[in-house]
């Protein structure tokens, strides 16, 4: 049985994914300092005897024992990582650090996520340019938000698929 932490894990993507990690027998350590996730997107796996909540931020480094780590934690959207900018910040790239350095300590696998409107907020002319080149799709207003399209249990599916290979 694998022990896998998911940072973020009561997020929309991070509580899909404990969810697929219990179906497939792992033992989960899902941590979230509910910044952006809801304990309700997780509460259904309370009480399960394969999952652990931690109420804890990735913005200073957790000392726990993992076979693998999927990284989700970061504000998604811009209202959320707006109200506190620093702490997205700090969340993002303190975190993607911490976790990493856990990673090599334990020489556990990886998956290290980031949402894309952190590093699109603000975009110049050049990426509203690209964004309204590049999809077949019609773009409404000044092009400057983005959404992507994607079935959860595809997206899902894509995390373990990468982790494994």
């Amino acid at each position: 049985m694998k022990r896998t932490l998911v940072t973020g894990g009561a997020g929309f993507l991070g509580s899909h994914l404990c969810d697929r990690l219990i179906k497939d027998g792992h033992d989960v350590l899902c941590v979230d300092n509910f910044f952006t996730g809801s304990k309700t997107n997780i509460a259904h796996l309370l009480g399960h005897p394969y999952f652990e909540l931690m109420r804890d931020g990735v913005t200073f480094p957790l000392y726990v024992e993992v076979d693998q780590i999927y990284n989700l934690a970061c504000p998604a959207s811009p209202v959320h990582y707006q109200r506190d900018p620093l702490q997205s910040t700090k969340t993002s790239v303190h975190g993607a650090i911490d976790m990493l350095g856990l990673s090599k300590g334990l020489k556990a696998r990886i998956f290290q996520a980031f949402t894309s409107e952190v590093y699109l907020y603000g975009a110049d002319v050049k990426m509203r340019e690209y964004r309204e080149y590049k999809y077949k799709l019609n773009i409404y207003g000044d092009a400057l938000q983005t959404r992507s399209f994607c079935y959860v249990d595809d997206m899902i599916d894509a995390f373990g698929l990468l982790m494994e290979s």
